[in-house]
């Protein structure tokens, strides 16, 4: 997994399994996209996203998180339910804007 905090008077965490970064989905009229430069933070372990989103959610922090790994260790980390999770041509997603 990639992980990246972008700073701002409201931190946004991008979480997304590495093999997605670079990558482009759609299905209909829905679309998204996985660009380097907002999705290639760090590779961490899922041990080490989950510490870190638990602690950006104690910071109000937004949320955009992407692929199955990704996901699953959000809803773990109590980011998300599983309701939360929608998905794009089978990848799965979700957001948190607070």
């Amino acid at each position: 997994m990639r992980i990246k905090i972008h700073r701002s008077y409201r931190d946004v965490v991008a979480l997304c399994d590495s093999d997605l970064v670079g990558k482009r989905f759609e299905e209909g009229k829905r679309q998204i996209e996985i660009k380097e430069h907002f999705f290639k933070g760090e590779e961490v372990t899922k041990e080490e996203a989950m510490r870190q989103m638990k602690f950006q959610l104690r910071e109000d922090s937004t949320f955009n998180i992407v692929g199955e790994e990704s996901t699953k260790a959000a809803v773990e980390a109590g980011i998300f339910n599983e309701e939360d999770i929608d998905s794009i041509d089978g990848v799965p997603f979700a957001l948190k804007l607070i």
